[in-house]
Order: structure tokens, then C-alpha cells, then sequence
């Protein structure tokens, strides 16, 4: 007779506690990880869609509508500038959102970056650019409100101020077509102007 002694047998308690009628219990719904999950995507996808609807952003609705009431305000009749008001915002709807894209794009590059026509052309269309299309590029250049001579000088008198550089090497970056891409006549105003 071996003189092992054995462990007394426990009696294996259950898994999950059980109910009153020997149900599992389990967790309620809204503790349960998978729940808040869902209820992510739902809002997420919910504000997108709200977000999403009207088609164009709320900055370039406040720009319509300031120009509309700014309008109104410089004519004499509210009836003519509604009407124009009107007019302008159904022919704006009918331009492509690529095209008023490119167009917001090339007033930042004319108006505050100071770029030549070809070189905002250019930058719109580039693969390190923009990536418009060649008609969204050419709908910009041609509704762009923009003072190109007035691009050049700012252009001439950086290189003056900032590069110490002569008229005549200023006028040769104005026009090369690895610099600012400024007409010849764009660049003649900006020299004829630069010590103004």
C-alpha cells in the first residue's frame, strides 16, 4: 500500500453564473464593445452624408451669398440684383466641381503667390501640382480675376530685395521658361516699374 495522498475532489463550480431559472446571464447591449462600434459607423456615416448632400462647401456658400447681398446693395433695385443673383448662382451650378476647384486653386496662385498665367497653366496641370484636367486648367485661367503686370513686378522686385539680382537677370528669370513664364511684355512692365 502506497502511502500517496490524494487531493480531495472538488466539485467544478460553473462557467457563467446563472440566473434564477438557470439562464446564463449576459451583458447588456449597450456594454458590449461590438455596440459602440456600430454606433460609430452609424453617426460617422450619417454626418457625411449630411455633410456630404449639398455639393459644395460651406465657405464657398457664404462667398455666393455675400457677393449676392453685396450686389444687391450696389444697385439701386433688389428685384434686378435677385434676378442676377439668381442667374449667377444656376450658372454657377451648371460649372463641373473640378472646374471651381481649379479656379479657387488658380486665384491663391495668381493672387497670393504672385504666378505668371502659364505658370499657374502649368501648376494646375502638373502631376506635382494640381492634377486638373486640361480643360478644368484652361476654365480657371480664362475666369481668374487677375493683375499679371502686377504679378511680375511683385515677382521683379523680390528677386531684387531678396536675390540682389540685375534688372537684366530679373527680366531674364520673368520670362524663362524654367522661371516665372511672364509674357515679354509683362516682364518690360515689371523692369519699368521696379524702382517705382
Amino acid at each position: 500500500m502506497s502511502s500517496h495522498s490524494q487531493s480531495p475532489i472538488r466539485p467544478q463550480s460553473d462557467p457563467q453564473p446563472a440566473g434564477k431559472e438557470g439562464k446564463t446571464v449576459k451583458k447588456p447591449i449597450w456594454k458590449r464593445w461590438w455596440f459602440w462600434l456600430v454606433v460609430v459607423i452609424v453617426v460617422v456615416a450619417f454626418a457625411a452624408s449630411a455633410n456630404g448632400g449639398n455639393g459644395s462647401s460651406p465657405s464657398a456658400q457664404q462667398s455666393s451669398q455675400s457677393s449676392t447681398s453685396q450686389s444687391q446693395q450696389s444697385d439701386g433695385s433688389k428685384d434686378t440684383a435677385g434676378q442676377s443673383g439668381d442667374t449667377s448662382k444656376q450658372e454657377e451650378s451648371k460649372v463641373p466641381a473640378e472646374y471651381r476647384s481649379a479656379l479657387k486653386q488658380a486665384d491663391t496662385y495668381a493672387n497670393v503667390m504672385h504666378m505668371s498665367k502659364q505658370g499657374v497653366y502649368d501648376q494646375l496641370v502638373s502631376e506635382y501640382g494640381g492634377k486638373f484636367s486640361a480643360e478644368a486648367a484652361q476654365y480657371a485661367i480664362d475666369n481668374v480675376k487677375a493683375d499679371w503686370n502686377a504679378n511680375a513686378l511683385a515677382k521683379a522686385k523680390s528677386y531684387q530685395d531678396n536675390m540682389a539680382m540685375s534688372p537684366e537677370a530679373i527680366r531674364d528669370q520673368l520670362v524663362s521658361e524654367h522661371g516665372e513664364k511672364f509674357t515679354a511684355d509683362e516682364a518690360a512692365y515689371a523692369i519699368e516699374h521696379l524702382n517705382d
